[in-house]
């Protein structure tokens, strides 16, 4: 059994944030639908790159989930959407604030359906203050919450992360403020509104930067490759590449010294016998240990490291990552069969749990592929689903099939 088997969830969030919110919540076992709308469904199908027409930036964030196309601007698509949330524990959406007002499908409004419903909103800036109706992205909020000015070399140009870590970020926000709400209705019976902002669901990660801020007023700056707190904690040069090493604490910096470099004599050297006496001297502490590590190739390092229990690493490239034999092992990529695209590989889930492991069950769905199937639970017959299918109020994948077809 699945540890969230049993939560029912209704989708309407399209892109990265929220729907791998919804993933991550579909991957330990909750019942996901996902709301499409009719002209094109969740824009993330629209971005390559495509297998057989399909879109893998669709496939690789919406696996587990059912899809349903349903025309939220009618008035029998609404109902029918209403009759969903009556059935459902939590509704996750990012439109921009004030948009699902128009809609008629606002907290205030789906609280009367289901005054249980948990309803987790995913915007830019949030639903209230100065900028809540400002639309909001990833490198919007990566500007903003000053990441940019601490990444990349010191005196150059700003640089963005290599991954969009303000969508992941709000949307794993989102994962465990549903679930701390879910526990909260388990108590109580009580629904309410989960707000989760870009701008703010990284905040609280500037741990170090925040502590220097609040503590003497430093404004943290770009580090490169080195730790703003601790050395040596960086890339270093190699004969044929660059490795991380982490000797953060004193006791790794000694068995760096020892068993490692073989210069025992810089334990006691002055300008290093404490990590601030070191992050102090760090250009020179890095030149002397590159000066070493230069000599021999990274492995010949790594495995030095290893043996000698320093915390070291390889900097991979993805495809480098992907074929580690140690992700490998621990199951962290899956191949999943889909219907269009045929095989595909995907990254597993991350945790593993001894009674309640997380499943990749199903493929993401093919555009409206489940839209019959959840209207025949509701007990709508094979004449209402036609109408409703004629009039434009939902499309299945059988209608799809057909316009793909001509």
């Amino acid at each position: 059994m699945t540890a969230l088997k049993g939560l029912k969830i209704l989708d309407a969030s399209q892109i990265m944030a929220g729907p791998y919110c919804t993933m991550v919540l579909a991957d330990l076992g909750a019942e996901v639908t996902k709301i499409e709308k009719a002209n094109g469904g969740d824009d993330s199908r629209q971005m390559g790159p495509y297998v057989n027409g399909e879109s893998t930036s669709f496939f690789q964030i919406n696996r587990n989930k059912q899809s349903v196309v349903l025309n939220l601007k009618e008035d029998e698509g609404k109902e029918i959407f209403y009759d969903l949330v009556k059935e459902s524990d939590v509704f996750v959406e990012n439109y921009r604030p004030g948009v699902t007002k128009k809609l008629g499908i606002d907290y205030e409004t789906l609280k009367t359906l289901n005054p249980g419903l948990i309803y987790c909103s995913i915007s830019g800036y949030g639903q209230t203050g100065p900028y809540s109706k400002k639309g909001g992205f990833d490198l919007v909020a990566q500007g903003m919450t000053g990441i940019m000015s601490m990444t990349g070399e010191p005196g150059r140009r700003p640089l963005k992360t290599g991954i969009a870590v303000y969508d992941i970020g709000a949307g794993l926000t989102a994962t465990y403020s549903i679930l701390a709400a879910y526990i909260h209705k388990q108590k109580t019976g009580e629904g309410q509104l989960v707000d989760v902002s870009l701008v703010e669901a990284g905040l609280p990660w500037f741990t170090w930067e925040s502590a220097a801020y609040f503590a003497n007023g430093t404004i943290p700056e770009a580090t490169g490759w080195r730790h703003r707190v601790s050395a040596p904690y960086q890339a270093f040069r190699t004969r044929d590449g660059y490795i991380m090493i982490g000797a953060a604490n004193q006791r790794t910096w000694e068995k760096l010294c020892k068993e490692v470099m073989e210069r025992p004599e810089w334990i006691e050297e002055e300008r290093f016998k404490t990590n601030s006496d070191r992050h102090d001297n760090v250009e020179l502490l890095e030149s002397l240990i590159e000066e070493i590590l230069t000599e021999k190739n990274s492995s010949y390092w790594l495995e030095k490291c290893d043996n000698s229990g320093v915390p070291a690493g390889p900097i991979n490239n993805f495809e480098q990552a992907l074929q580690d034999p140690h992700y490998i092992a621990r199951d962290m990529i899956q191949e999943v069969q889909h219907p269009i695209i045929g095989n595909m590989k995907t990254i597993g889930p991350p945790v593993k749990f001894s009674a309640t492991p997380s499943e990749v069950k199903t493929p993401a769905p093919t555009f409206g592929q489940h839209t019959d199937d959840v209207l025949k639970s509701m007990g709508l017959s094979k004449e209402n689903i036609s109408e409703l299918r004629e009039k434009g109020i939902i499309m299945s994948e059988e209608q799809q099939n057909v316009k793909t077809d001509n």
